[in-house]
């Protein structure tokens, strides 16, 4: 069946590629967390850590094609919750849409650690705790004025950055790989299942964002080819570049890159001397500033959209008379984000940040088969099938599954309380919502 939220996809020009998909997926997946995640991952798994990357890969691939078939049968404004509010209805969507949110609020709060961490180790003023107070309430507040004064500047801002995120790490991988020392690499032992699977869950915050690449699904030449295409050749791509910086890493530093706080500058500056660490320092803190604005620019409107809907106070919703953005949204949310960064570990935002992703998955997951079976397609769009109808979907449910069974009860606990605050503020607001008029369509 088509619905009306469907139809308006139609007249979409079908321009993009596999190579344009693929590039997008690498564009959008590679951000700040691989410049901290090698330490992290190092810590728990050692030399064997290459083993949680190609699982993370496998199961982020097999969610992409589930949110791309899902994608591809309904309206893509607002991303994959609107997919699972077409497939489930308004409360699944809207908790889906209250995930998505967490998913970018933890994700700033975590990539702002990152930032600033490499800020200290290049200014030292900056690694003191008042340091850390002033640089990191002093970056959200200039993203802040960036975006409240016009998307325009942000969406530049943006992509200003882009290039510098690969750039240094394939510089990193050219010097280091004539560094490495073999016995660094060697695997004494295989870690137990349980510690692979937890180090995964924080190792998937760097493959999270390949959904973003897809909500473009209205515009991709043959769907049923381009989407498998381009998610094999983006996620082979950001694997392979993944796996070497990490080795390189890894096969430097040895037993020091567990826990350090800059991995990538570490064993830059032993491959390459102080240059090169003065160069990925550089990198990093403008790959995550970088990233830091252009989630400034999009998970703002998150709010204003439940502001302007009725699920929040009037004002979250509100527009600047003068620069026409969602001034109070973009302030509340920046604030929000810098209070997590300055009160939170990188690791426990970046979890928390992967558990919201992976239900929000597990979702659209669940969506891709629901669509199927009742028909939802965009008039006058062939839309994309997954191989094996509901097979892929169902594994990559169990993997998901998986993953989410090393959570610790304290971090369920954080999204027992959003949830629990989601559904008080739906069923409150439920009759002023259906007493408010629609936003007309542009």
């Amino acid at each position: 069946m088509t619905t009306r939220a469907n139809t308006s996809e139609g007249g979409l020009l079908r321009a993009v590629g596999a190579l344009g998909l693929a590039a997008g997926i690498v564009n959008i997946t590679i951000g700040g967390g691989i410049y901290r995640l090698p330490a992290s991952v190092a810590e728990t798994m050692g030399a064997a850590a290459p083993l949680a990357y190609l699982i993370c890969a496998g199961v982020m691939g097999m969610i992409a094609l589930c949110i791309a078939e899902a994608g591809s049968r309904v309206s893509l404004t607002g991303g994959p919750y609107a997919y699972v509010e077409v497939a489930f209805g308004p409360f699944a969507g809207f908790l889906a849409g209250v995930m998505n949110w967490l998913i970018g609020a933890t994700a700033i709060g975590a990539i702002g650690v990152v930032f600033i961490d490499n800020l200290g180790a290049m200014v030292p003023a900056f690694g003191s705790p008042v340091g850390r107070v002033v640089g990191l309430i002093g970056g959200f507040s200039l993203l802040a004025a960036v975006n409240v004064t016009g998307v325009k500047h942000g969406a530049r801002l943006s992509t200003g950055f882009t290039l510098v995120k690969v750039l240094p790490l394939l510089v990193l991988i050219a010097f280091g790989l004539f560094a490495i020392e073999p016995a660094n690499l060697r695997v004494e032992s295989m870690p137990e299942a349980a510690t692979i699977t937890r180090t995964s869950i924080v190792l998937l915050f760097a493959f999270t964002g390949v959904e973003s690449a897809l909500i473009l699904g209205g515009e991709l030449k043959d769907p049923s080819r381009t989407v498998p295409r381009g998610i094999l050749i983006g996620m082979v791509s950001v694997t392979v570049v993944y796996l070497a910086v990490h080795l390189v890493a890894q096969g430097v530093l040895g037993p020091a890159l567990a826990g350090a706080a800059t991995p990538l500058a570490d064993a830059a500056g032993i491959a390459m001397g102080p240059w090169g660490r003065t160069l990925l320092l550089v990198a990093v803190i403008v790959s995550t500033f970088g990233y830091l604005s252009g989630m400034a620019l999009a998970s703002p409107r998150a709010l204003y959209a439940f502001g302007r809907d009725g699920y929040l106070p009037r004002a979250v919703g509100a527009v600047h008379p003068t620069f026409k953005t969602p001034w109070v949204a973009v302030i509340l949310q920046l604030a929000i984000c810098s209070t997590l960064s300055l009160t939170s570990r990188f690791t426990a935002l970046a979890v928390i940040s992967n558990v919201a992703a992976l239900l929000v998955y597990f979702a659209c997951a669940g969506a891709a088969v629901q669509l199927r079976r009742q028909g939802v397609r965009i008039a006058g769009s062939t839309p994309f099938r997954l191989p094996g109808g509901p097979v892929i979907p169902i594994i990559a449910g169990v993997a998901i599954i998986a993953l989410l069974t090393s959570i610790t009860w304290s971090e369920w606990l954080v999204l027992l309380e959003v949830a629990g605050a989601a559904t008080v503020i739906f069923f409150a607001t439920r009759r002023h919502r259906a007493a408010m008029p629609r936003p007309a369509s542009d």
